[in-house]
C-alpha cells in the first residue's frame, strides 16, 4: 500500500483508504518514546510546533502503521500549512532501509531496525521512536466456519501441513493461504510468535501480498481463504479468529496473553530537520495519543503491562 497525502486529500496509489479504519475503537491511549533525543520524545505536547515550521517529509515502510500516520499527518497539515507529508507503504524493510540510507525522512516499522540492517550497530545510528502498539492475528473470509485454532493449527496452516478446514474442525474446502511479502513487519512479527522459528517448506509457496490493504480486501473476496493483519484492519467483512481460546483484543496484548503483537515504530536520522522533527513530536502529543491511536485501532503504550525487547524477551513491566 502506498499514498502520497495532499493538504485536503489522500491521493490513493494503492490499497485502501484510511477512512475505512476510522470507526474502529480499541484501546485507551497514550503517549511513548523509546527516543534517545530529548526534543521528540514528549508525551505531553499539545498541538504540534510553531506555525512557521516547514518542509518536506516522506514516511515509507510498515502498512500496519500506515492508517495511524496518514491520519495524523492529515491533521498536522491542516495545523502547520507550510509542511507537507508524504505517506508510503512498502514494508517494515523498506522504511528501515531508506531511513538508514537518508533517503527519508522516517521509516516506520513494526520490527526493531537492528532485526533488518545487515549491520545491527547500524540501528545505533537511528532514533526509534516508539508510537503505538499493533495486535496481529489471523483472519478468514467470513464464510469460514472454524472460530478458532490452536497455535499448532495455525503453524500447519502456515508451513503447508494442513490444507482443508476439516483438519480444524470446519468444512471438506481446501485452504487458500495469503502470506505477507518477505520484507513485510507483519509477515515477521506472525511468523516468529507462531512458527517458533520453524522454517516454512520450500515447496510450500502461497501467494504473497505487498500490503495489510490489499490482503483485507482478498480476504473478503476469496472463499475459504486465510491470513493475519493488524488489529486495525479488521472489519465486518471478514472474521478474525481466537488463537488458542484467547481473543485478539487489546486487554489480552496489554498482558500477553495474547502473543501477536509489535510495537509501531517511526524511526528518525540523530538529527532530523525541524519539520520531521516537529511531527514526530505531534505524533507522541495528546492531539495522537489521546484520540487518533484509538480510533484508528491501535493500542497505548501506557497500557502495555509487559515490554519486548529485539530479541521478542518479554517481561514484566
Amino acid at each position: 500500500m502506498s499514498k502520497s497525502i495532499s493538504r485536503r486529500n489522500f491521493v490513493t496509489l494503492a490499497g485502501a483508504s484510511v477512512a475505512a479504519f476510522a470507526g474502529l475503537g480499541l484501546a485507551a491511549c497514550g503517549g511513548s518514546s523509546s527516543s534517545s533525543d530529548s526534543s521528540s520524545s514528549s508525551s505531553s505536547s499539545s498541538s504540534s510546533s510553531s506555525k512557521d515550521v516547514s518542509g518536506n517529509i516522506t514516511a515509507v515502510g510498515s502498512t500496519a502503521l500506515q492508517p495511524l500516520v496518514e491520519a495524523a499527518a492529515e491533521q498536522f497539515m491542516n495545523e502547520n500549512p507550510g509542511v507537507q507529508i508524504t505517506v508510503q507503504g512498502g514494508g517494515s524493510g523498506q522504511g528501515i532501509t531508506q531511513i538508514a540510507q537518508g533517503a527519508v525522512q522516517i521509516g516506520d516499522s513494526d520490527v526493531f531496525a537492528e532485526t533488518k540492517l545487515d549491520n545491527a550497530d547500524d540501528a545505533k545510528k537511528l532514533i526509534d521512536n516508539k508510537v503505538a502498539v499493533v495486535g496481529m492475528g489471523p483472519v478468514v473470509n467470513s464464510k469460514v466456519s472454524v472460530d478458532n485454532l490452536t497455535l499448532d493449527q495455525l503453524k500447519g496452516i502456515f508451513t503447508g501441513k494442513i490444507t482443508n478446514w476439516k483438519d480444524c474442525g470446519g468444512d471438506d474446502a481446501d485452504i487458500v493461504v495469503i502470506n505477507r511479502a518477505s520484507g513485510s513487519g507483519t509477515r515477521a512479527t506472525f511468523e516468529d510468535a507462531v512458527l517458533g522459528g520453524d522454517k516454512v517448506p520450500e515447496d510450500f509457496k502461497p501467494q504473497e501480498q505487498d500490503s495489510s490493504g490489499t490482503v483485507q480486501k482478498m480476504i473478503a473476496e476469496t472463499p475459504n481463504s486465510i491470513s493475519y493483519l493488524a488489529f486495525s484492519y479488521f472489519s465486518d467483512d471478514i472474521k478474525s479468529l481466537k488463537v488458542e481460546g484467547v481473543e485478539p483484543k487489546d486487554a489480552n496484548v496489554e498482558t500477553n496473553k495474547w502473543t501477536i503483537w509489535a510495537y509501531e515504530h517511526m524511526y528518525t536520522a540523530k538529527k532530523p530537520d525541524a519539520a520531521t522533527k516537529a511531527f514526530i513530536k505531534y505524533m507522541l502529543g495528546d492531539e495522537v495519543q489521546g484520540t487518533l491511536v484509538k480510533k484508528t485501532g491501535y493500542i497505548s503504550m501506557k497500557g502495555m503491562k509487559v515490554e519486548k525487547d529485539a530479541s521478542g524477551k518479554v517481561t514484566k513491566l
